[in-house]
This record gives structure tokens, C-alpha cells and sequence, in this order.
């Protein structure tokens, strides 16, 4: 006799991506477990800036996601802005040189093409924009579309909207499949919850969770630091970030790489990065990686010399060999669907991902393609 279905789908992992996909599961009228082995946002989400970026992605799959992406956050803005900070500021991004702006224009050109609003801005006026900006550089391109919010209320406030049944501190052990193969829920080290689909939302920790249902998905930590000033009065308005910080991003080394992005945020601390290095799940604290980050602010914002760091966080990006992420149905496994992989934009990523899933898990044609996405597009040598 077979168990019965303790609800329609679990959710491993009560970070944004996986709050994302149980609202919009929810919204489609499934019963939803997520069951994470520690708290609400305790992985990268916590550790993460709440970027919700269109402004370093080229055109492709990754944009086309980051724009429907903008559009779904705007929507739960008008519900919930308050809840989880909400700050449509927008994005700067600079040039040092007019080479540099060359490059950055050309790039801007190509995303406009895609649907992007992306605006020139002469070097005489940066300091409209931003009155605090370093003399002598060559212009920029504002983002209007780029916004911020807090990920971690952001997570906690999409999970309680959905109203699905939160299981924190219970570790998945197993991913349960049938003599079929197909899936039939998930064992923890607190008892077994049963249903037809399961979603891996486990970030950083997506390739253990699919290698817990017998499939493979090369996930790896990249590191990232963040310092955090004193609170000030508001002297960076928008996110702004050196033209760099693109070519950071789309980088497959494992050396650390660094480049200036500072932001103001509400509550007044200004949060500086980024850095990037594939250094395994090692949380060591990295003086020489924090110096780094604090001299590419001071170059960008001066007046940072004379503030006083606070502190200072790390997270793991979660990162896939192409810097896509994984979305939609494992074939490997029937009934497994990962929602994974967004390596540093799984907060601005996270509602189009929630959505696509719960399009999938509702029998709907999903508004993407996600061929793309597939998570059986890595040869298995890779993982």
C-alpha cells in the first residue's frame, strides 16, 4: 500500500529562491512543505546584498529571467514594499577611462536591444547623479530598472504570504523515488514527508541535495565578502559599481577577483564589494580580500576614507559552470525540479525562477524557455 501525500510539493531550502517558489506554488494552488536544515535565509540569502540587477547581464536567458524577474518584484512591491524594503534606486555604472566607456557603451547598446532602460551619462554629469563620486572619470550608464531590498525579511515575508508549512532544522537525508524512479518525497532526520514533487532550492548546496536523489549537478561555492560602514546620512544614492565588475561576474577563474560596488542602503550603513574566489566552503576571514574591497570603494567614493567599517560578512555564490542556473524538471529523476544555481542574483532572480517552477509543477507551459536552465546539460564528468 502506497504512502499517503503529505502535500503536493516540498521545497528544499527557506532561502529566496525557494520563498519564491512557494508563493508562486501556492498561488497555483498546491500544498506546499519547505523544510530547510536551518533557519529562514540562514545560507547565501543572509549573507547576500538584495541586489535585483539587470545592469550586468548580457542579452540572453540570463537577462530574459532578470527582466521578468523586475517585473514580478515591482508587482509584489505594490503588495508588500514595506515588508521587505522595496528601494527602486537604481544603477551607476562607471568608466575610469574612455576606453573603458567605450566598451561600457557598446555593452549598454546591446542590452537596450534586449529591453533594458540604460541611459548615457557624460562625465560633467556624474556628480548630478552622485555628488560624492571621485573626480576625473570618463561617464557611466544609469540603470533605472536595477533595485534593491532586504533578502532576508524579503524570504521571511514570501514564505509567510504563502502560506506553506515551514519545517526549519530538519536535514534532508534522502530524496525517496519509487521502483519507477520517480520521486516520492524526501527523508529527513526528523521523519519523512511524502509528495509527488520535490523542488531543489538548496543553493549553494544544490549539487548535495541532487546527488541525495542519485543525479548530479556541478554546484560549487564561490566566496564573496561584504563591509559594512557605520551609518551615515545618505550620500550614496544609487548602486554603483566600476565597469569591471561585469567582466567579475561572467569570470570562470577560481582566483579572487575584485571590483568596486558600493551602495547606500535605508538604514544608513553603506555596504561595500565584490570579491570572488573559489576557495571551497573555507568561512576564514581574508584581511587582504577586505583591504581590497576597501580601496576600490575609496577610489569610487573618497570620502569613505574617513568612515569607519563596522563589519564585515561572507557568503557562497552559488556557482555552475556556465553561470546559468538550473531551472525546471531533472528527466533523471521524474518529479525532481531544480531551482538553483543563480550563483550572486539568486535574490533578483529568485521570483521569475519561483514562478517558472510553479508553472512546470502546475502542468502549464512556463513563460521561458528553459532549455537553457535544463539540469542535465552538464556532461557528468564535470560534477
Amino acid at each position: 500500500m502506497s504512502q499517503p501525500v503529505t502535500c503536493d510539493v516540498v521545497v528544499v531550502g527557506a532561502g529566496m529562491v525557494g520563498a519564491a517558489c512557494a508563493l508562486y506554488a501556492a498561488r497555483e494552488g498546491l500544498d506546499v512543505a519547505v523544510v530547510d536544515r536551518g533557519p529562514v535565509a540562514g545560507g547565501t540569502t543572509g549573507a547576500g546584498e538584495g541586489n535585483l540587477l539587470v545592469s550586468d547581464k548580457e542579452p540572453g536567458p540570463e537577462l530574459d529571467l532578470a527582466l521578468l524577474s523586475g517585473r514580478l518584484w515591482a508587482d509584489l512591491a505594490e503588495e508588500h514594499a514595506k515588508a521587505f524594503e522595496y528601494e527602486a534606486k537604481g544603477g551607476v555604472v562607471v568608466a575610469s577611462t574612455p576606453e573603458g566607456l567605450t566598451a561600457l557603451e557598446t555593452f549598454a547598446a546591446g542590452q537596450r536591444a534586449a529591453g533594458v532602460l540604460a541611459e548615457p551619462v557624460a562625465a560633467d554629469r556624474l556628480h548630478d547623479l552622485e555628488p560624492y563620486l571621485a573626480p576625473g572619470l570618463a561617464g557611466a550608464v544609469r540603470y533605472p530598472q536595477d533595485t534593491q531590498v532586504m533578502p532576508a525579511l524579503a524570504a521571511a515575508h514570501l514564505l509567510r504570504a504563502s502560506g506553506a508549512r515551514l519545517l526549519t532544522g530538519h536535514t534532508v537525508t534522502e530524496v525517496l523515488r519509487g521502483k519507477d524512479g520517480s520521486v516520492r518525497g524526501v527523508r529527513t532526520d526528523r521523519g519523512e514527508l511524502h509528495a509527488p514533487a520535490v523542488v531543489n532550492a538548496a543553493g549553494t548546496w544544490g549539487g548535495a541535495v541532487a546527488s541525495l536523489a542519485g543525479v548530479t549537478l556541478p554546484v560549487l561555492p564561490r566566496r564573496g565578502f561584504v563591509l559594512v560602514t557605520e551609518p551615515l546620512p545618505r550620500r550614496v544614492r544609487h548602486k554603483v559599481y566600476a565597469a569591471d565588475y561585469v567582466a567579475d561576474v561572467a569570470s570562470d577563474s577560481a582566483a579572487l577577483q575584485t571590483s568596486p560596488v558600493v551602495e547606500g542602503t535605508a538604514a544608513g550603513p553603506v555596504l561595500i564589494g565584490a570579491s570572488r574566489e573559489r576557495v571551497g566552503f573555507d568561512r576564514s576571514f581574508s584581511l587582504p580580500v577586505v583591504r581590497e574591497l576597501a580601496a576600490g570603494a575609496t577610489r569610487l567614493f573618497p570620502f569613505l576614507a574617513r568612515v569607519r567599517a563596522l563589519r564585515t560578512y561572507l557568503g557562497f555564490r552559488p556557482y555552475l559552470p556556465d553561470h546559468l542556473p538550473a531551472i525546471g524538471p531533472d528527466p533523471r529523476a521524474p518529479g525532481l525540479l531544480h531551482a538553483c544555481g543563480h550563483e550572486g542574483a539568486g535574490i533578483g532572480l529568485s521570483t521569475g525562477t519561483g514562478q517558472l517552477i510553479a508553472q512546470v509543477l502546475a502542468g502549464r507551459a512556463p513563460g521561458l524557455d528553459l532549455t537553457p536552465f535544463r539540469p542535465d546539460r552538464f556532461p557528468e564528468e564535470t560534477a
